[in-house]
């Protein structure tokens, strides 16, 4: 194994996306798949032993959301590279995981080779961002109006939201999350209070008004 071999680890509640995942960088002969996770705790506790330069995360897992994870990883190792790969949109969480410190977003629907030159980038120290998203970035930087109440949000307040926002009841985003109706039923509430709203109608209005959901 050459001293230039980036070792990769997956972080993925989904078997047949880390499997996916796998075939396409054993292609390479410069990257290494050196472990995987199927929780955000695993992902925490064997990435920590697994010495590798790239951890490829996801946002969504059964028992936390991936910026929380995002978050303890950069404690512990804040200069690892964190590249974020997710079935959401690039203006629904990427941003948010640039703030939290992600070298780099990535959409599950992005090209096999675009997943290949992210790592590649971000193992090199650089950050990777698509054209898309450099131009919101940019937007964001030049405006000088205040932030959206929903940046203000914390990252499982903003869960919330995008979940209610997308139909499901506080049951089944607290049975999808693996938390209590009760804890969900408190993040609601917090939001409403936060985003002057009186109900899930509105919290939905304002979602699809700032294109938080499709």
């Amino acid at each position: 194994m050459s001293d230039k071999t980036i070792r990769v680890f997956i972080a993925d509640d989904h078997a047949i996306v880390r499997e996916g995942l796998k075939q396409i960088l054993a292609e390479q002969r410069d990257i290494i798949v050196a472990g995987e996770a199927e929780n955000g705790l695993d992902a925490v506790r064997l990435f920590r032993k697994s010495k590798c330069h790239v951890l490829l995360l996801d946002i969504s897992f059964p028992d936390r959301n991936g910026i929380e994870v995002l978050k303890l990883v950069k404690k512990e190792q804040p200069e690892q590279a964190v590249l974020m790969l997710s079935m959401h949109r690039e203006d629904q969480y990427a941003i948010r995981s640039l703030k939290a410190g992600a070298a780099g977003y990535l959409t599950k629907q992005s090209a096999p080779r675009e997943l290949v030159t992210a790592i590649r980038q971000v193992a090199a120290g650089q950050k990777y961002v698509s054209a898309a998203l450099a131009q919101a970035l940019a937007n964001q930087v030049g405006a000088d109006h205040e932030l959206p109440v929903h940046d203000t949000l914390s990252d499982r307040e903003y869960q919330t939201l995008t979940m209610i926002a997308s139909g499901k009841t506080v049951s089944e985003i607290a049975r999808e999350l693996s938390l209590s109706v009760k804890t969900i039923s408190e993040y609601r509430a917090r939001l409403l209070v936060k985003m002057k709203l009186k109900t899930s109608a509105e919290l939905t209005h304002y979602a699809i008004r700032n294109q938080l959901i499709e």
